[in-house]
């Protein structure tokens, strides 16, 4: 084995300095013997200046975040409280999906392979060993010169039972900062790792916790002047060895692909052991809706990006009595209780959102909780002291005040024809700072989800609410989800397939992933939830969205509430169960083409049908499971009964 990622027994004596910035655990004689194993195996390769072992302290997030001011890599804004900015060099912007693999001996156990001639669009793999043999050059001695800090994070409450421990090692102190806004990191987890070693007899070969290694890929030999942002793009490389629950990542310091704890620990390699010890790891909010009469509900739902996510999570309802609760935004673990019910906790301890389009108007309650403790990263600087974005035009006045762009140019206006923003730029806040955050959010059993919504982004075919036959027909729901790229004006827009909002994040081949999900209502004593399908974007033959959205989704939320509550509102359509008309709460809301809104139109159903069936046929010519095409002939049949004009259902 490697010494990269293998366990061995063999000690390795260390004869560089182990820093101590802080108290508690910086002290590496402390580290249980498997973590410090761990440790030592890649100090020996890497071969970093110093070590540090991070307790979590605010003293020692404080020295983090000095350090990176001192570096010139954030930029402290006084117009907020302890908050901070980072510009990435212009090349280190987003997450690659291209240089991520997802590496196993047999690759149909990571993606399923496709029709001859067909590229997948689902997932990239690469043989195990052929990936070792690259990760070891690239990591001999990649931290030259730098510090080597180790992060122990748990993902999800440290006593929760569904809670997952990983240690990270990474050279770059703005990944540490972060870390510890998303993840619960510190001496708590290394001391929770003690106990679960009592508990369950861990031996150091047993997943006792998730081995994460990340390094700038920018070493500094004597002599050697550093970057303004540490990268190495061109070298770029994600990987995940399903095996041995380890993460691998060079090259890149931003978030998606440094930050270990989040897509890469929290959908590919959660989802791979969910899928092995019987639960869900999902691209999924969670939250919670509170009738006026003091009934509470827990809704999880996937949606691709750019489809109002965080938006929802945060909602503030516009229908008087109605209260929504945050649980999480971006990332759901589920797993059944002893009693069937299916339960969910937000593996994470914070928001990485996308700042460009959050506003007053969209989400109230994020502008007002990222005044504090936030570190921005690619938003556009003002004169005052504080941050900038497309969509905050009607926030701030900046008639008297001059902007930086992102990319530091001066003196920015709307009229530059650049954006003030990077469009994937980040605010990273603790969840705790969210007004509107659920009273138990942090409940280590979760909360119980009585309903799965799946959406997208549809101008045109799909209606703006209709509900699951069946669990059967729900996963299909899920697996054929699609939706229109946000991709720029100048470019001609396309919906794509987006299965489960899962596209970029599995963790194992899709077809196995279906088979899992069909498998889960088989379970002894599981109350499945009921699935519905939302699509907050219709258009209308002029191109305007037909559905105001935002605060007014809380009318469709209403309508699933009642229909988990058994109320007799719904009837069958050739997608699915729909509104019956006039059960979706309008009072109030003025003219909405509601006809449209939930038009079946043939032509464009019988092209959806094509779609899907090209996409299966491509993608997973040989392993789709046979539920998913009996499914897809149900949707044809019930299409096919259509009349040949558009059937308006409302």
């Amino acid at each position: 084995m490697l010494s990269l990622i293998s366990v061995s027994r063999r000690v390795v004596r260390i004869n560089i300095p182990w820093r101590r910035y802080s108290s508690g655990y910086s002290d590496w004689t402390s580290l249980r013997p498997h973590v410090k194993e761990f440790v030592e195996k890649n100090v020996e390769l890497c071969k970093p200046a110093a070590v540090h072992v991070c307790d979590g302290s605010s003293e020692e997030n404080e020295m983090l975040l000095n350090k990176l001011v001192e570096q010139g890599r954030l930029t402290k804004l006084t117009k907020y409280n302890n908050c901070y900015l980072a510009r990435t060099s212009p090349e280190d912007v987003a997450r690659l999906e291209e240089r991520t693999f997802i590496c196993t001996p047999n690759e149909r156990d990571a993606i399923p392979i496709p029709k001859k001639g067909i590229k997948s669009q689902l997932g990239y793999w690469k043989d195990p060993d052929e990936m070792e043999t690259e990760l070891r050059k690239k990591f001999s001695g990649c931290m030259e010169g730098r510090t080597m800090y180790v992060i122990p994070f748990s993902m999800g409450p440290i006593d929760s039972p569904l809670a997952k421990i990983g240690i990270q090692l990474t050279d770059s102190e703005y990944v540490v900062a972060s870390m510890r806004i998303m993840t619960r990191m510190g001496s708590d987890v290394l001391k929770r790792l003690g106990e679960q070693e009592k508990e369950r007899m861990f031996t150091a070969r047993k997943d006792a916790f998730v081995r994460c290694v990340h390094s700038v890929g920018y070493p500094l030999p004597p002599g050697k002047k550093d970057l303004e942002w540490p990268c190495n793009p061109q070298d770029v490389t994600i990987a995940h060895f399903l095996e041995r629950n380890i993460i691998v990542s060079y090259g890149s310091g931003y978030g998606g692909n440094s930050l270990l704890g989040k897509k890469c620990f929290a959908l590919r390699i959660a989802s791979s052991i969910a899928r092995n010890e019987g639960w869900l790891a999902e691209h999924m909010l969670i939250l919670g809706i509170t009738n006026p009469e003091g009934k509470k509900r827990y809704i999880a739902a996937a949606f691709p990006s750019a489809c109002g996510k965080t938006n929802l999570a945060m909602m503030k309802p516009s229908l008087p009595g109605w209260k929504v609760e945050c649980v999480g935004d971006d990332i759901a673990w589920m797993k059944f209780d002893s009693k069937g019910q299916l339960r969910a906790i937000n593996p994470e301890n914070g928001f990485f959102g996308v700042a460009p389009g959050t506003s007053s108007s969209s989400n109230p309650h994020a502008m007002d909780m990222i005044k504090a403790n936030t570190i921005f990263t690619n938003v556009a600087h003002t004169s005052d002291g504080g941050v900038f974005w497309e969509g905050m035009e009607k926030d701030i006045d900046l008639s008297n005040i001059s902007v930086t762009s992102w990319t530091g140019e001066e003196n920015w206006t709307k009229d530059s024809g650049t954006k003030a923003a990077h469009p994937n730029s980040r605010f990273c806040t603790p969840t705790n700072q969210c007004a509107v955050i659920d009273p138990q959010w942090e409940d280590s059993a979760g909360v119980p989800i009585d309903a799965i919504l799946f959406g997208g982004r549809r101008p045109t075919t799909i209606p703006l609410v209709y509900e699951a036959f069946n669990w059967q027909h729900g996963v299909f729901m899920g697996a054929t989800m699609r939706s229109e790229t946000t991709a720029a004006a100048k470019l001609k827009k396309e919906i794509r397939h987006d299965p489960f909002a899962m596209k970029p994040f599995f963790g194992y081949s899709f077809a196995q992933y279906l088979e899992h999900w069909l498998s889960l209502e088989n379970r002894k004593a599981a109350k499945v939830p009921k699935i519905f399908y939302v699509n907050w974007f219709r258009k209308d033959a002029d191109g305007n969205f037909i559905w105001p959205g935002f605060g007014e989704n809380s009318r469709v939320l209403e309508w699933i509430f009642r229909r988990v509550e058994g109320e007799n509102i719904a009837k069958g359509s050739a997608l699915g169960m729909v509104p019956k008309p006039n059960t979706i709460n309008m009072q109030g809301l003025g003219d909405v083409d509601m006809q449209t809104l939930f038009a079946d139109n043939k032509p464009d159903l019988e092209a959806e049908v094509e779609a899907i069936k090209k996409f299966f046929q491509e993608q997973i010519p040989e392993d789709l499971p046979k539920a998913m095409k009996q499914e897809l002939e149900s949707l044809q049949d019930r299409i096919a009964k259509l009349p040949n004009a558009d059937h308006n259902k409302q």
